[in-house]
């Protein structure tokens, strides 16, 4: 046990040292990998294109028609798994490879989920529960922190997924915040950096895809988005001097992927919601922060969007803003919608081809970046995992 904490010791010494990457570091490696890339974004019809675009949500926990006409027409780009999909162990891993299989021939598909541990946990109850994200806080050992991000990439990854929202970098400073609370790794920038940043790159390490959130910050909030819009009445001097910075250094350590919250700055954009905002997405994320991974919205389908917009419409928006993703979590018909919706932007000239190619290169790419594919996983290895948390918690509970 020893020497098992000494390697996450050493291992996390060095992703803190030198920012995580995947792929070759050879130039000419990286070149060939990029004129690769666009040969395929242009070798796709826009149908495709805006396919590759959207991550959306089904009903039920088994092989369906939904999930079949997503694949086949629609060509999505990716799956989200909620708690209602998932049964058990054998139940999600079948389920996994029949969409694997069904998408046979095609680009393969981000296959997402929400695990985060704690009450935010999707995974089946075969698996032994993890803390949540404020306890492993609380303990304040940052190789514990990535041995806890590396345990829920194994967890999900054994199941098929490839890409977990999480974790949580928002910073808990309202008590009456309905939404964070507990998921928050603390209440300030410190604590949050130092142990969201081990929970990414643990993640990472395991060949998951991280999505980072809830950009720009959700922690100093009163409401909860899946209900309402919450407004938050700062600038974006004091989201700089706070909010921002655990997103910044995610970004300098090369964070893969970033998730929009769905909040009113009115300071600084007073028309739109961070997710649709070009002010926040384009000139703050992209250009002040310099990132250059995926942007991917929380869920369109939340009534801080549908109170005031058609789930279409928030798309067309936020495409136009540059998310890269569209995250629709709920009812075929919201897909189908925006996929018409997206496409007739294109050709009105509302949206510009070339900025949907820009999405679909990064979504291509980042697919590269981490050998997604479609095939079939081997039963889950569940008592070696639950073994994995076993001593992550006799560790938490001797300190």
């Amino acid at each position: 046990m020893i020497k098992k904490a000494c390697l996450y010791a050493f291992i996390l010494m060095i992703m803190i040292s030198f920012p995580y990457t995947i792929g070759s570091s050879n130039p000419k490696d990286n070149q060939d990998n990029e004129d690769s890339i666009r040969q395929k974004v242009e070798a796709l019809s826009l149908d495709e294109k805006i396919g590759q675009m959207l991550l959306v949500g089904f009903e039920g926990t088994q092989m369906n028609s939904e999930v079949k006409d997503y694949i086949t027409n629609y060509r999505v780009g990716g799956l989200s798994l909620f708690k209602e999909n998932i049964q058990n162990v054998q139940q999600a891993t079948q389920l996994l490879n029949q969409i694997k299989s069904q998408n046979k021939g095609q680009i393969p598909l981000f296959l997402g989920v929400d695990e985060e541990g704690g009450k935010i946990s999707r995974v089946p109850d075969e698996f032994q529960a993890l803390p949540d994200a404020w306890e492993i806080g609380e303990v304040d050992q940052p190789e514990l922190s990535f041995q806890y991000g590396n345990i829920i990439a194994s967890q999900i990854q054994a199941l098929g997924f490839n890409m977990d929202f999480a974790p949580v970098l928002d910073i808990h400073t309202n008590s009456k915040n309905p939404i964070i609370g507990r998921r928050a790794f603390g209440s300030t920038v410190k604590k949050v950096k130092r142990h969201g940043l081990a929970v990414m790159n643990g993640i990472r390490a395991s060949g998951v895809i991280s999505v980072v959130k809830h950009f720009p910050g959700h922690g100093d909030t009163s409401l909860d988005s899946h209900e309402e819009l919450p407004v938050v009445k700062k600038s974006l001097k004091k989201l700089q001097k706070y909010e921002l910075k655990p997103f910044k250094a995610a970004i300098k350590q090369n964070a893969d992927a970033i998730m929009m919250a769905h909040l009113s700055l009115a300071k600084i954009d007073p028309k739109y919601p961070t997710s649709l905002s070009k002010v926040i997405i384009q000139n703050i994320l992209r250009q002040d922060l310099n990132f250059d991974g995926l942007v991917i919205t929380d869920d369109l389908t939340m009534k801080a969007i549908t109170n005031d917009y058609k789930v279409s419409d928030a798309a067309v928006q936020s495409v136009k803003a540059g998310s890269d993703i569209l995250l629709i979590a709920h009812e075929k018909e919201n897909v189908r919608k925006t996929h018409k919706k997206l496409k007739q932007a294109v050709l009105d000239g509302e949206i510009s081809e070339k900025r949907i190619n820009e999405s679909v290169y990064r979504i291509l790419d980042k697919k590269r970046q981490y050998n997604i594919h479609n095939d079939m996983n081997s039963p889950a290895r569940v008592n070696e995992i639950n073994q994995q948390i076993k001593e992550l918690l006799s560790k938490i509970n001797d300190k």
